[in-house]
């Protein structure tokens, strides 16, 4: 997959308004009670329709692009998770992401550092990432896989498999 180019010093003036307006949105998300009406208010603020129902994200949430995020039903984001999220990032219903995970959608360009090259990360109904686990751009994790804590995936993980290490790799497959 091609990586989608941007380039930052190219940003309009609406582009950049669009982006104060989500770093103020993140702010108050992450300055709420959580679990408090005021605390879902601020979730919805924030992700808008692209969250499912009875998901909950918490906070602190640290990233950017959350227009970018779509997340489904019965997802759970636990704290102090980072979505660099310029290349898209879809976490599906059912999905578990554990503490301190990085969910990263942009890269820099080697030549010419400002430029950021985007794939999407895709996380499958049902999967697991564990704690502090890094899933790099263009990377799936199919449904029911797991990512072991502390695991760096640079390439897809099957359905099922459970993969850790950096860089993570496939060490077992979940049965049926």
């Amino acid at each position: 997959m091609e990586p989608v180019i941007v380039d930052p010093r190219q940003t309009t003036p609406e582009e950049r308004a669009m982006y104060i307006e989500q770093a103020k949105k993140l702010f108050d998300f992450n300055n709420t009670i959580p679990f408090t009406p005021e605390h879902s208010a601020a979730m919805l603020k924030l992700f808008g329709e692209r969250i499912g129902t009875n998901s909950m994200v918490q906070p602190r949430l640290k990233g950017v692009c959350f227009d970018q995020v779509r997340i489904g039903d019965n997802v759970m984001v636990m704290p102090d998770c980072l979505m660099m999220a310029r290349g898209e990032i879809t976490i599906e219903d059912n999905a578990m992401i554990a503490a301190n995970v990085q969910l990263i959608s942009n890269n820099h360009d080697l030549h010419d550092r400002m430029l950021l090259l985007c794939k999407p990360v895709r996380i499958c109904r049902k999967a697991w990432v564990g704690a502090g686990a890094t899933i790099l751009p263009g990377v799936t994790v199919g449904e029911n896989a797991v990512v072991a804590a502390s695991a760096v995936v640079t390439k897809e993980v099957p359905a099922n498999a459970i993969v850790a290490g950096n860089p993570a790799k496939i060490i077992k497959m979940i049965k049926d």
